[in-house]
C-alpha cells in the first residue's frame, strides 16, 4: 500500500491532474439530483475532485472527509474550513445530514469487504431520505485497456477488487440502497508507458509486487523490450455507480 502522507504532494501530477478530476466531477455531478443541497465527499483526497463539485454547483454546500492528513491538509488548501480528518468508516456526523455522499477512488484502497461494507453503510446513514451515494467502481480493471503493456503484466498476482461493482451493488442493497444510475469518464493523462510502468513497479504501485522483488524486476525486464517505451498507451476509462435511499414512507 502506498504512503499516501508521502504521495499527497505528488499525487495530483502523477494521476491525471485537473483534466482527469473535471471528467470525474462532470460524471458523479451527473448522477445527483439538481436540487442537492449538501453533499459530502468522502474520502475527498487533496479535494481536487471536491472543489469542482463545489464550483460546479454554487448552490451545493459540499464537505470533504479524508483520513490521511497530508491529503486532508491539501485539500484543506482548496476548500478552507471544508474539510475535516476523518475516516469514512466512522464519519463525525449526525444521521440524515446529506442529500448526496461520494467515494471517488476510495473503496478499492479497502482491504476486506467487511470495510467496503462499513463504508457504505455510513455513507447510506448519513443520506436524507431520497438521497443519493455516488461511487467509483472497478478501478483496477480500468487500468488493464488490451495493450502490450498489459498483456506482459497479465501473469501478476492482483489482490481481490474490493470495489468490483458486483460486490458494490450487494453491500450497497445491504444497507438499503437502490440502483440509481451509472456513468463512465477518461482517465486522461493516464495511459501508461513501458518506461513509467517499470517505475511505478520500482515505487510500489503494484501492491502485490514488492518493489525489488525477483517477480518485479522479471516484470521490468519484459517491459523494457517493448517498443516505443515512451509513447503512452490508451486512457483507462473509470466507472461510476449512483444509489438511493428510499423516501420516508
Amino acid at each position: 500500500m502506498l504512503d499516501y502522507d508521502k504521495e499527497a504532494d505528488a499525487y495530483d501530477t502523477t494521476r491525471g491532474g485537473e483534466p482527469r478530476a473535471a471528467a470525474a466531477a462532470d460524471a458523479v455531478l451527473g448522477l445527483i439530483p439538481a436540487g442537492a443541497g449538501r453533499l459530502l465527499d468522502a474520502g475527498c483526497g487533496t479535494g481536487i475532485v471536491t472543489r469542482r463539485l463545489t464550483a460546479a454547483r454554487p448552490g451545493l454546500n459540499v464537505t470533504g472527509a479524508d483520513l490521511t492528513y497530508g491529503m486532508a491538509r491539501a485539500a484543506a488548501v482548496r476548500l478552507p474550513g471544508a474539510i475535516v480528518l476523518a475516516d469514512g468508516r466512522r464519519l463525525p456526523f449526525p444521521d440524515e445530514t446529506f442529500d448526496a455522499v461520494t467515494s471517488v477512488w476510495l473503496l478499492h484502497l479497502l482491504d476486506e469487504d467487511h470495510d467496503v461494507r462499513a463504508v457504505i453503510a455510513e455513507c447510506a446513514r448519513l443520506l436524507r431520505p431520497g438521497g443519493v451515494y455516488v461511487t467509483t467502481v472497478d478501478k483496477a480493471a480500468a487500468h488493464d485497456v488490451g495493450s502490450d503493456i498489459d498483456r506482459v503484466l497479465a501473469p501478476r498476482p492482483r489482490r481481490p477488487a474490493r470495489d468490483a461493482a458486483e460486490r458494490v451493488e450487494t453491500h450497497a442493497a445491504g444497507c438499503g440502497l437502490a440502483p440509481a444510475g451509472q456513468a463512465r469518464f477518461p482517465g486522461h493523462g493516464q495511459g501508461r508507458s513501458p518506461r513509467s510502468t517499470v517505475a511505478d513497479l520500482r515505487r510500489g504501485w503494484f501492491t502485490q509486487l514488492p518493489p525489488g522483488g525477483p517477480l518485479a524486476e522479471r516484470f521490468a525486464a519484459e517491459l523494457a523490450t517493448l517498443p516505443d517505451q515512451d509513447r503512452p498507451r490508451p486512457d483507462p476509462v473509470f466507472s461510476v455507480r449512483a444509489f438511493r435511499k428510499p423516501p420516508s414512507s
